[in-house]
């Protein structure tokens, strides 16, 4: 799914709901100037954000993602993975993580798969973040760092970590090679 695709979702939805762009913004704490820059121009704001817009306008993270109706098993192939989504960081320049939604198109979910490149230079702006639920990281390749709370943490290929996200956190890239993980982030209806 392409980036204007979820902004129009999101301004479908404001539509249906009547909720204007000042009162989201009322609703989620974002400056006008940031939601109305991600609705004109089709780009992504952080995941903790994307979850903030989502839960104010009473919708799942995945209804932006969403293109049709699925049936179980849902099964996504290596080949058929959709494009990446790139996460833009909170300055608006492209974050160094890029998202590929394993769920992607079940309706029915109430966790969101991602499948998740981490490039090195996402080690260079450590800006925690904390939004509601919990998430499970696996390292498929490379070395993650995991910042939660004060603590830092290094995990290698095949090593996990499950955590409270409520807690501010950030995932970046240990060392100078790209980083592939699997991350399953759960949001409380």
């Amino acid at each position: 799914m392409n980036r204007g695709k979820i902004s129009q979702r999101i301004q479908q939805i404001m539509a249906k709901r009547d909720i204007s762009l000042e009162k989201l913004s009322a609703l989620t704490g974002f400056d006008h100037s940031f939601l109305d820059t991600m609705l004109k121009e089709g780009i992504y704001p952080p995941l903790g954000p994307l979850m903030k817009i989502a839960r104010a306008l009473g919708v799942r993270l995945g209804t932006f993602l969403d293109d049709q109706a699925s049936s179980d098993p849902f099964i996504v192939r290596r080949l058929d993975r959709e494009s990446e989504l790139s996460i833009l960081d909170s300055t608006g320049k492209s974050a160094a993580l890029k998202f590929y939604s394993l769920g992607k198109g079940k309706i029915d979910r109430h966790m969101e798969p991602f499948f998740i490149e981490v490039m090195p230079e996402s080690a260079t702006e450590k800006k925690l973040s904390s939004h509601e639920g919990e998430e499970f990281i696996l390292v498929i390749k490379g070395a993650i760092e995991i910042i939660y709370g004060t603590e830092k943490y290094i995990l290698n290929e095949g090593d996990s970590t499950y955590y409270n996200s409520i807690v501010p956190h950030y995932v970046s890239c240990s060392g100078d090679k790209k980083a592939e993980i699997h991350a399953v982030i759960y949001i409380p209806e």
